[in-house]
């Protein structure tokens, strides 16, 4: 997991976090593999980041919207469809993509490859969902999708009504 590093037991600002590239707490949901990288625990719950594999494929969340936060997408690797409202968007690598509370949206690996996001959520509120997604899978439920929206409920998130 991560680990804090500070240069000198005498400095009086806070321990810096550095995560390594095998390390971060993993989420898997179905076709997707997520490494949290921050959880918001070293950054006073102001930014939560994670790392997103989506398989080949891939379909997305239900379209939805965030009451609280705001949530980036940067593309790593490969194509990511992001949907908001009627309107499709093919995000290749190196592009991104800021959503701001409020707007529907979802997103999607419509490709034959694999493709890497970096998440950022601001502030954190967000990354208990994907834990409690993950804790409905451990305990051998099926991730329906009522089951999605009582966790996006939990976190200011609703299903974008007509988009959904």
């Amino acid at each position: 997991m991560s680990e804090e590093v500070t240069t000198s037991e005498q400095q009086p600002y806070p321990a810096v976090s550095l995560v390594g590239p095998g390390d971060g707490e993993v989420i898997v949901l179905g076709t997707t593999r997520m490494r949290v990288l921050e959880d918001g625990s070293h950054t006073g719950h102001r930014l939560a980041i994670a790392e997103s594999v989506l398989a080949p494929h891939t379909q997305g969340p239900p379209q939805h919207r965030h009451g609280r936060h705001d949530e980036g997408f940067y593309v790593l690797s490969g194509t990511v469809r992001f949907t908001v409202g009627d309107e499709e968007y093919d995000a290749t690598t190196g592009t991104l993509v800021m959503v701001p509370p409020g707007t529907p949206h979802t997103f999607a690996n419509p490709t034959d490859q694999p493709a890497v996001i970096l998440s950022t959520f601001t502030p954190d509120l967000y990354v208990q969902y994907f834990r409690d997604l993950q804790a409905v899978l451990a305990d051998g439920r099926p991730l329906t999708p009522q089951a999605n929206i009582d966790a996006m409920s939990r976190y200011a998130t609703e299903p974008a009504g007509d988009h959904a």
